[in-house]
C-alpha cells in the first residue's frame, strides 16, 4: 500500500497491527479514538501514607503481571538512573511481555540490551533515542515486535486519546513531597522540567514519583500535582545532570557553517520573518544554534523584541530573554545548566507539556504559533521529505522528536546542513531511508552550496526572487553532491519491518527494516 508520502507500507504489521495510511500533513488520519476504561481510584485513602520504603514496596502494591506497559520520561537524558532501577527491579520478579514505553531511551539503559534480546522487553514505543546499544538492538531485529517511533506531540496525542494505554508511569522528580506533588527545577538533579511525562501522569493507571530530594508538604512549585500520584518513592539518586548535556548544543565556530546560518537568517529577514514579535524555535545542533545567534544579532540591529522561544532551551534563548529579546520562553525540556536555572527563577521561562507543545489535537498547540522553525536533519530528499531516524548505513541513530510537529505549526520551517557530510555523503538524496517528516511541510533547505526553496512555497519565491541569495533546486543541490564524490548507494535492508513510523497523527508514514550485513 502506498501511502501519501510515497511509501509503501504494508496494510498490517506483526507485532503492530493494522496501519492507518498516511494521508498529508493536513489530513485527518481516520484512526478513531480508543475509549480507554475508566482510570482506577487512587491507592490512597485518608490517613494512609503514599510514601514507599522503597522500589520493592512500591512495586509490591502494584499488582504487576505479564504485559504491562511501563512509561519513563528522559529529562535527565543520558544521566537517567530510574529507568535501569525499576525495570531490572522488575525483571527480577519474572514479568515478561513487558512494553517498554518511555518518551526517550539512550546509551546509559544498555543495561537493558539482554533482556530485549531474550524477549523479556517485547514492546518498545519512544519520540526520543540516543546512539547506543538498543538502537543497535532494534536496527537489527532483536527487539520481538517493532519499536513504535512517535513525535513528541503525537505520543502525548496517543496517551491522551488512549491509542497509548500506561498501566504504571515512573516519574524521576527532582523534587517531591510525600503526596506526589513534584517539580523537575529544584533539587541535586535538577533538570529543569517533566513536560512529556505530564500525559502520562494524568492518563496512566498507576503513578508513581521516585524522587533524591523529598521535601516537605507542599513541594512548590508543583509542575505536576500530586491528584495523580498513587505513590512516592525516595531514592540516593535519580540521576546524574551532567548527562543532559551534549557537545550538539554548542554553536559552530566553523566559518562555513557560520556561513549557512547567515544565509538562513538573511533569507528570513528578506522574506519578512525577522520583525517584531517573532516566535521561533531551533534545534540543538550547531549551525540552528548559530541561526539563533543571526536572529539575536538582527533584533539588536532593529531594536525590535521577539515573542517567545520555544522547545527544548539552551542557554543561547536564555540569554534573550534575559536581554530582553524575547518577552518569554516555553519549555520542554532543558538542555544545560543556565536553562535550569532560568526555570526555577524567571516566571517568563515558561513549562508545557508535551500536549501543549505539539499535539495536533491540542487546542493550545504552541507549535502552530511559530512563525519560524529551523530543523535538522541527517537527510533531505528531492521532495523535500526529512529522515531524523535512520542514519545513512540504515541504522537507528534518533527518533522524530519535535520535528514532524514544528514542521507542520511553523510560518516557515527550513532544514540547514552542510551538503557534504562524513563519508563523503550528500546530505540530500533522491529518496530518504526513513521519511520521518514529510516534504509538504518543509519550506526550503539552506546548504553551503545554496538555497532551494520548496515550489509549494510560491509566495516565497517570489519575495526572494531579487534576493540576491543564491537559490537553485533541490535537484542541482542533490546533482552537486554526486559530483563532489556521493557515491554511497544506500544500506542493506531486509524484508523485516523493526520499526513504524507514526506521524503526528497518529497514521503510518513509513517503516524502518532491518539492516543486515
Amino acid at each position: 500500500m502506498i501511502n501519501a508520502a510515497g511509501r509503501d507500507v504494508p496494510e498490517f504489521i506483526e507485532g503492530y497491527g493494522k496501519t492507518i495510511p498516511y494521508r498529508g500533513a493536513f489530513a485527518c488520519s481516520g484512526r478513531p479514538t480508543v475509549i480507554a476504561e475508566a482510570r482506577r481510584p487512587g491507592s490512597a485513602v485518608r490517613g494512609e501514607s503514599k510514601l514507599c520504603a522503597d522500589i520493592d514496596e512500591v512495586l509490591d502494591k502494584l499488582d504487576l503481571h505479564d504485559g504491562m506497559t511501563f512509561s519513563f520520561h528522559h529529562h535527565l537524558r543520558n544521566g537517567d538512573y530510574v529507568t535501569n532501577m525499576v525495570m531490572l527491579a522488575i525483571i527480577r520478579r519474572g514479568i515478561k511481555d513487558i512494553h517498554l514505553a518511555s518518551t526517550g531511551l539512550f546509551a546509559c539503559n544498555d543495561p537493558l540490551v539482554p533482556y530485549i534480546e531474550d524477549g523479556t522487553i517485547s514492546r518498545i514505543s519512544l519520540s526520543t533515542i540516543g546512539q547506543g546499544g538498543i538502537a543497535r538492538a532494534i536496527s537489527s531485529g532483536k527487539l520481538k515486535n517493532p519499536c513504535v517511533f512517535y513525535s513528541h506531540g503525537g505520543r502525548a496525542c496517543a496517551v491522551e486519546n488512549g491509542r497509548l494505554h500506561i498501566d504504571v508511569a515512573f516519574i524521576a522528580a527532582p523534587s517531591a513531597d510525600p503526596e506526589g506533588n513534584m517539580n523537575g527545577c529544584i533539587g541535586k538533579s535538577a533538570c529543569g522540567c517533566l513536560s512529556y511525562n505530564h500525559a502520562d501522569a494524568q492518563h496512566a493507571d498507576r503513578v508513581v514519583a521516585i524522587t533524591d530530594n523529598l521535601v516537605p508538604y507542599p513541594c512548590c512549585p508543583a509542575e505536576i500535582s500530586e491528584n495523580f500520584v498513587d505513590y512516592v518513592v525516595a531514592v540516593d539518586s535519580i540521576g546524574d545532570p551532567a548527562g543532559i548535556v551534549s557537545g550538539a548544543t554548542q554553536i559552530t565556530t566553523d566559518e562555513k557553517r557560520l556561513a549557512v546560518a547567515g544565509m538562513c537568517a538573511e533569507l528570513l529577514d528578506k522574506a519578512g520573518y525577522i520583525r517584531e514579535g517573532i516566535n521561533f524555535q531551533t534545534g540543538a545542533g550547531g549551525i540552528s544554534l548559530a541561526v539563533a545567534a543571526k536572529i539575536r544579532e538582527r533584533l539588536i540591529a532593529k531594536n525590535i523584541r521577539g515573542g517567545f522561544g520555544s522547545g527544548g532551551i539552551t542557554s543561547y534563548f536564555v540569554d534573550m530573554l534575559h536581554e530582553g529579546l524575547l518577552r518569554a520562553l516555553w519549555d520542554v525540556q532543558c538542555f544545560d545548566q543556565p536553562s535550569i536555572d532560568s526555570v526555577a527563577n524567571d516566571p517568563a521561562h515558561m513549562v508545557m507539556s508535551g500536549s501543549h507543545y505539539g499535539s495536533p489535537e491540542n487546542k493550545g498547540c504552541v507549535a502552530n504559533k511559530l512563525d519560524v522553525m529551523i530543523l535538522g536533519a541527517f537527510e533531505v530528499d528531492t521532495d523535500y521529505n526529512i529522515n531524523v531516524i535512520t542514519g545513512s548505513n540504515g541504522v537507528i541513530m534518533s527518533a522524530a522528536g519535535g520535528n514532524p510537529d514544528t514542521a507542520a505549526g511553523a510560518r516557515i520551517s527550513i532544514v540547514v546542513s552542510m551538503l557534504m557530510k562524513k563519508g563523503p555523503t550528500c546530505f540530500i538524496k533522491k529518496a530518504v531511508n526513513t521519511v520521518t517528516t514529510p516534504g509538504e511541510t518543509v519550506d526550503a533547505v539552506v546548504t553551503d552550496y545554496g538555497i532551494a526553496v520548496n515550489p509549494l512555497r510560491t509566495d516565497l519565491l517570489e519575495a526572494l526572487k531579487d534576493s540576491g541569495l543564491p537559490l537553485v533546486t533541490i535537484e542541482e543541490l542533490q546533482k552537486k553532491g554526486e559530483e563532489l564524490g556521493d557515491v554511497y548507494g544506500g544500506p542493506r535492508l531486509g524484508e523485516r519491518i523493526v520499526g513504524v513510523v507514526e506521524y503526528r497523527d497518529g497514521s503510518v508514514i513509513d517503516v524502518v527494516r532491518e539492516v543486515v550485513k
